[in-house]
This record gives structure tokens, C-alpha cells and sequence, in this order.
């Protein structure tokens, strides 16, 4: 209001001034004596004139009116435009209240901070979402391996959706980097991994790390920071490749390593090489007893290695060959020695003779030779595995003998009951024996048994020192009934004599014979004599240190039997000297010495 009374007040001093001037060009007008026609004249033209003025202003106000309404309608548009791209609901415009009561200008100095602070919200959300899909799409490249493309150009020239500059839109944008950023650091840590994988194996075969990594990209190695890790598809897959193709070299270069060392071990073996040679390869030894997967010992499959042993193997290869006679020779010894000791007849195909008679001859491999010893040491070894309870067996039944062997010359010591040192020692073992001895046909017969099951499970016969067993196990049954057939004759035959020697006594009178007592009768009760009352065949253990016997049976010399199997010709044996030695040389003389007195005699029984 105080503007529009303003206006009017000015337009009445305007009316008022151009009324002076009026008045005061027709005074002057009247003093020139214009006509009327000229004043009209000249009153039109100044109308027309002032006319043309007011028009000028008003359009020059019209024109101003209507770039006013431009401004204010393009500012409300830009206002809804950055509302809407930036999400901004809540914000109270001046524009929207009010409109009628203020003016264009005034319209317009309420909306331009507004687009101002609207203006600045969109760059910085602008700025962010650039840089967020700048982090996107490097992310992006280093996955998909085209990461050395990228530069801050092409980063900068990224074009964003302005229509859509939302929170919510942002938040997408960095959810997306979030997860993206996870997956680098996934591929990240794996790509570590696999690249320490190859360092490792690489270490292990003596490879060159370095170029290995860099055959499957030159980021893997790089010392500068030019250019980050890649860790597209493409690199995984060549680290993944690459690992295995180590692998596998590793898995060839180990089972070769095994097969020198194995070569190695056994020319070690055969040359009886010292301890002290052998360490220097201690460190390779000891990896071949390990897992392939284990290995991580630097160098330890290396070309160096592997030619370093292989020139070992071939170095005592040589000097196996210049050696090889002897070496078949100390084989073809232990493979004789394991026969002796197991009582298994080694094959004469490799004797000793043999073998130096093909060996000097060049007919046979000397290696082939040797390597047909071996398998015989181990054939005996096997054999020798399944024999085991029989052979047991066996030492348990020699051990019985033996008891039996002491036995009966414990019974022929006429001081045996005499209270001296180790006398009870003796008479306790005495009794052992005796049980013991009780159970000698018990075991003889379970040996027959357990033989034979053996035979009818491998199909072969079971020999002992080249004699099949079980005929030696009955014989030696054969013979110790006899035997006791012999005691048994013995015994009546010495009724006999002493009812005889009685009768004597009654007639001629007592005659004493002081030898009667001392040789004459076995504190057993029975006497051998001519060698009629032998005891059985007993066999004795090995000497060769070992449980297993050496020499199964040899029968004692006893001239009652004929008979002598084949067999103990061939097996040298037991004792030099017969165990009862001693008691039979006293039985011989005692029967002398008893026979001279009654064939001196009338109707003496002995005389023929």
C-alpha cells in the first residue's frame, strides 16, 4: 500500500508539473503568435510523443515481468529436479507459501539459496557416487584382469546417473563395493596362498621362483607398487595349473629319488659300505622314508640332488661290478649259513664251485647270478617262517633228549648221592628230567602230526637237512621200542643169571666180587653190554648258536641192530664220542669180567 500511494502521489506531481509547462508553452505561444492550427499541431505531436515513451516503459516492464516469471518458474523446476534426484521430501520451500502475496523479485531472492544449497548437496553426492563406481569399476577390472587398462582418465570420465542421485541409490552403490571389495580380498588371500604354494615346491625341486610366478602373470613378482596384484580368473587358474605341474614334477623327481636311493641302499648293502660314508646322504635317506606331501626341505629334489646320488649309484655300481665274484660268493656263504641254521637243503644250482666256474667263464650275468642267490634267501626265509612251530617243535623234543642223554649218565655216577657241592642241584634236575622224559613219546607223536598237516597244506615233504622228518621221527619210535625190548630181555636175562649165581653160592659157598656192585649193575637197573642195551638214537642241539637243531638224529653205535638207515650216513652229526661212552666201556669190562667167571664153570648158561 505505501507503494501504491507512492506511485499516485508522483503521478499527481507529474500531471502538476506538466500543467505548469503547458501553461507555460502556450504563454509563449501567444507571445510568438502561433495559430490555433499550429498549436493543435504541435499539442499532438508532444501527446504522440509522450504516448510512445509510456509505451517503451511499459513493454521494457512487461519484458521484465515475464524474465522474472521465467527465472522463478525455471528455479522452481530446478528446485524439484535436484529434490527429486537427491531424495530431499521435507524441505519447507518458500515458493509453495504464499505465492500471491509477494512479488516476482521477491520470489526469487526466497528460491535462489535454496538451488544454491540444492546445488551443492547434488555435487557432493555427485563427488560421491564418482568415487564410489571409480573403486567399483577398479575393483571390477582387477577381477576381470583388464585392472592395467585403467587410468585416472578413463576414471574421471565415468558417467553418472544424475537422474537418480538417492540416498538409497548410494547406499546400493556401496553395498556393491563392499561386496566386491570382499571378493578381491578372498581372491587376494587366495592368490597368497597359491603363490606361497609355488614358492614353497619351487624351493623343494631348486626352481627359480621368480620366473615360475611370472610365466602365469609378472604382477605375482613385482617389487614396486606400480601395478597391484592381479587377481582376475585367468591368474588363479595359471597359479592352479602351475601348482600342479609342480606336483607332478615333484611326484616324478621323488619316485625317482626313491628308486636311487632304494639301488643305493642295497650297493651299500652288498659292498658293506661304513656308516660314515653313508652320511653324507643321510639328509636324502631320510626323506625317501617321509611322505611325498611332507617334503619342504629346500633343494632336497633338485636336478643337483638327484644327479649327486644317481653319480653314487653309479660310482659303486662300477665298483660292484669289479667285485661282483666276491660279493656272489659272500651271498652264496649266508645263503648256505641260512640253510644250516634252518636245516633247509640250499640249491646246488648257485654253489659256490658253480657260481665261480659260470662267473669265470662269462656264461652268466654275475648280477643275474646274484640276483638269483637273493631270491633264494628270501624263498629260504619264507620257508623258514612257515616251518617255525615245527622247528620249535623240534628244539623242544632235542631238549627232552638231552634232559634224557644227562639223565642216564647222572645215573651212572656212583657219587651221586654223596652231600658234595651242587648235590641237591642235581637230584632237583634229575627229577625235571624224569618228567620230562615221560613226555618224549607225547611229543614225537604231535612232531608226526604237525609234519604232516604241514605237508598235506603245502604239498611238499618236510625235509630236515635234505631227510623228510617224519621218516626220521619213526625211526627214532622204531628204535626206542627195541630198545626197550632189549631192557626188557636184559632184565629177565639178569633174573636169570642172578637166580643162577645163587644157586651157586648155595653150592660151592659165597664168592665174593668186589666189582659186582660198581660196574657189574646200571643204577637204572640194566646194563649195556656188547652194545645189546643202547639207548635210543638221542640227537643233540645245534652249534651254531641258534634254538633250531643242526643235525636231527644220529643212532648211537650200538651193534645189536644191523639195521642203519641210508639217511644218517649223509647227515654229520651229534657227538664225536657216544653220550654213554664211559658207562659202556664199564659194562663192557664188567661183562667180561662176569662172563670169564661163569664160562669157567660147569653148565655154566653162557657157555656155547
Amino acid at each position: 500500500m505505501l507503494q501504491v500511494g507512492s506511485s499516485n502521489a508522483l503521478f499527481f506531481q507529474t500531471n502538476t508539473t506538466c500543467n505548469n509547462l503547458l501553461r507555460e508553452l502556450q504563454q509563449i505561444w501567444v507571445e510568438i503568435g502561433e495559430s490555433e492550427a499550429e498549436k493543435d499541431k504541435m499539442l499532438m505531436e508532444l501527446e504522440k510523443e509522450c504516448l510512445q515513451i509510456y509505451q517503451r516503459k511499459v513493454d521494457e516492464a512487461a519484458n521484465s515481468k515475464a524474465r522474472l516469471h521465467q527465472s522463478v518458474a525455471a528455479m522452481e523446476a530446478e528446485v524439484a529436479s535436484l529434490m527429486a534426484a537427491l531424495g530431499v521430501l521435507n524441505i519447507n520451500s518458500p515458493i509453495k507459501v504464499d505465492k500471491s502475496s509477494k512479488s516476482l523479485k521477491e520470489k526469487l531472492a526466497a528460491v535462489t539459496p535454496l538451488v544454491e544449497e540444492l546445488r551443492i548437496q547434488k555435487e557432493e553426492r555427485m563427488k560421491q557416487f564418482s568415487d564410489i563406481k571409480a573403486q567399483i569399476e577398479k575393483i571390477s577390472g582387477e577381477i576381470s584382469g583388464y585392472s592395467e587398462h585403467l587410468n585416472k582418465g578413463m576414471i574421471s570420465s565415468l558417467t553418472l546417473e544424475e537422474q537418480d542421485l538417492t540416498l538409497r541409490k548410494l547406499n546400493e552403490y556401496q553395498t556393491h563395493l563392499r561386496t566386491l571389495q570382499k571378493e578381491k580380498s578372498d581372491r587376494l588371500n587366495k592368490v597368497l596362498g597359491y603363490v606361497n604354494e609355488v614358492h614353497t615346491l619351487c624351493g623343494v625341486l631348486g626352481v627359480d621362483f621368480s620366473q615360475t610366478v611370472c610365466e602365469v602373470h609378472p604382477s605375482l613378482h613385482r617389487t614396486d607398487h606400480e601395478q597391484s596384484t592381479n587377481i582376475s580368473d585367468n591368474t588363479l587358474e595359471g597359479l592352479d595349473n602351475m601348482i600342479q605341474k609342480l606336483k607332478t614334477e615333484r611326484r616324478a623327481r621323488f619316485q625317482k629319488l626313491k628308486d636311487v636311493v632304494a639301488s643305493l641302499f642295497e650297493l651299500w648293502n652288498l659292498m658293506d659300505t661304513p656308516q660314515e660314508e653313508r652320511t653324507k646322504f643321510g639328509r636324502v635317506t631320510y626323506v625317501v622314508r617321509s611322505s611325498e606331501s611332507s617334503i619342504t626341505e629346500p633343494g632336497i629334489l633338485s636336478t643337483e640332488t638327484l644327479e649327486q646320488v644317481s653319480a653314487e649309484v653309479e660310482s659303486l655300481s662300477k665298483l660292484k661290478a669289479s667285485k661282483m665274484k666276491e660279493l656272489v660268493m659272500k651271498r652264496r656263504s649266508e645263503l648256505e649259513d641260512l640253510c644250516r641254521i634252518t636245516h633247509i637243503q640250499p640249491d646246488t644250482s648257485t654253489s659256490a664251485e658253480k657260481s665261480s666256474a659260470l662267473i669265470d667263464s662269462g656264461l652268466v650275468d654275475p648280477s643275474e647270478l646274484l640276483a638269483n642267490i637273493e631270491m633264494q634267501i628270501n624263498k629260504i626265509k619264507d620257508e623258514a617262517q612257515s616251518r617255525k612251530d615245527i622247528m620249535d617243535r623240534i628244539d623242544r623234543w632235542l631238549s627232552a633228549c638231552e634232559e634224557e642223554n644227562w639223565l642216564e649218565e647222572y645215573n651212572l655216577d656212583e657219587n651221586r648221592y654223596s652231600a658234595g657241592r651242587g648235590g641237591h642241584v642235581n637230584l632237583k634236575r634229575a627229577e625235571r628230567a624224569r618228567v620230562t622224559i615221560n613226555k618224549i613219546p607225547a611229543m614225537v607223536d604231535n612232531l608226526i602230526k604237525k609234519t604232516l598237516a604241514w605237508e598235506e597244506e603245502t604239498q611238499k615233504s618236510f625235509l630236515y637237512d635234505g631227510v623228510r622228518l617224519v621218516n626220521i621221527l619213526e625211526d627214532y619210535k622204531l628204535t626206542r621200542k627195541q630198545q626197550e625190548e632189549e631192557k626188557k630181555r636184559y632184565r629177565d636175562q639178569k633174573k636169570r643169571q642172578d637166580l643162577l649165581l645163587t644157586q651157586r653160592e648155595s653150592i660151592y659157598g659165597s664168592k665174593p666180587s668186589p666189582r659186582r656192585s660198581s660196574s657189574f649193575r646200571k643204577p637204572n637197573g640194566y646194563s649195556i653190554s656188547n652194545g645189546n642195551g643202547s639207548m635210543p638214537p638221542t640227537p643233540r642241539r645245534s652249534s651254531v648258536g641258534t634254538t633250531t637243531p643242526d643235525l636231527l638224529l644220529t643212532p648211537r653205535s650200538y651193534s645189536g641192530h644191523h639195521r642203519q638207515n641210508g639217511y644218517f650216513k649223509e647227515v654229520r652229526r651229534l657227538t664225536s664220542t657216544p653220550l654213554n661212552y664211559v658207562a659202556i666201556q664199564k659194562e663192557d669190562t664188567a661183562s667180561t669180567t662176569y662172563t670169564s667167571i661163569y664160562s669157567s664153570e660147569p653148565d655154566s648158561p653162557l657157555q656155547g
